[in-house]
């Protein structure tokens, strides 16, 4: 069932737990909606209290996005970054509300995103890191244009990222992912980065994979 009571319309799957649950944030790519990602919860740890949200922007026919993507003869395709960072800063007050009306942990918070959710997993995390513990981020790339200039100030010592991309992703390249491991090390974020010999998707092995590496975590 949708819950349209929060800023972000989102659906959920409750804890074992009745307080103090670890939470899993779910955030879709570009044309998808909240059902996507939302299939991978009944196979993940029943402690998880799983919110998979539904990104701001309607499109046509069907599907959400966290921010256009436009394409046009002069500059090709361009991402509206502003768009970004207001989807950003609204999952950043989304969180919030999450701890305010859920008998989740504030302090055990964990994003998981693909694509275009995955990029702004990385932007909420880096940009409001006293939020976020864990992040789960697929098939996505660091696009700077959305963090704040303060970055290399921030405490991000509680942080740790899992990365994974497919080899021969068609519509994210993954020479860009692989640049993710260096700009996370260079500001002492701890990470792990994997590839996995498919498009852009998730394969059954990478999803074992970051299934192991958040259950060792929350």
């Amino acid at each position: 069932m949708l819950i349209t009571s929060l800023s972000l319309d989102h659906i959920i799957r409750e804890s074992t737990l009745t307080e103090n649950a670890p939470l899993l944030i779910m955030m879709h790519g570009y044309g998808s909606d909240e059902n996507d990602l939302f299939s991978f919860a009944s196979e993940l740890p029943e402690t998880l209290f799983i919110i998979s949200v539904k990104a701001p922007y309607p499109m046509q026919p069907y599907g959400n996005a966290w921010y256009a993507i436009n394409f046009d003869a002069e500059r090709g395709k361009w991402n509206d970054n502003a768009q970004a960072i207001q989807s950003r800063d609204l999952i950043s007050t989304f969180i919030d509300e999450v701890v305010a009306t859920y008998p989740v942990n504030k302090d055990n918070v964990s994003l998981l995103g693909f694509s275009q959710g995955s990029i702004l997993s990385y932007a909420v995390a880096l940009t409001y890191p006293e939020k976020v513990k864990n992040v789960v981020a697929l098939s996505g790339y660091i696009v700077r244009d959305i963090f704040p200039d303060d970055i290399v100030h921030k405490d991000y010592s509680n942080l740790d990222f899992y990365c994974s991309h497919g080899s021969v992703d068609q519509v994210i390249p993954v020479g860009w992912a692989r640049q993710t491991p260096d700009f996370l090390n260079n500001l002492n974020v701890k990470n792990q980065y994997t590839e996995f010999p498919v498009g852009h998707g998730v394969a059954p092995q990478n999803f074992y994979e970051f299934k192991n590496w958040l259950t060792e975590r929350i």
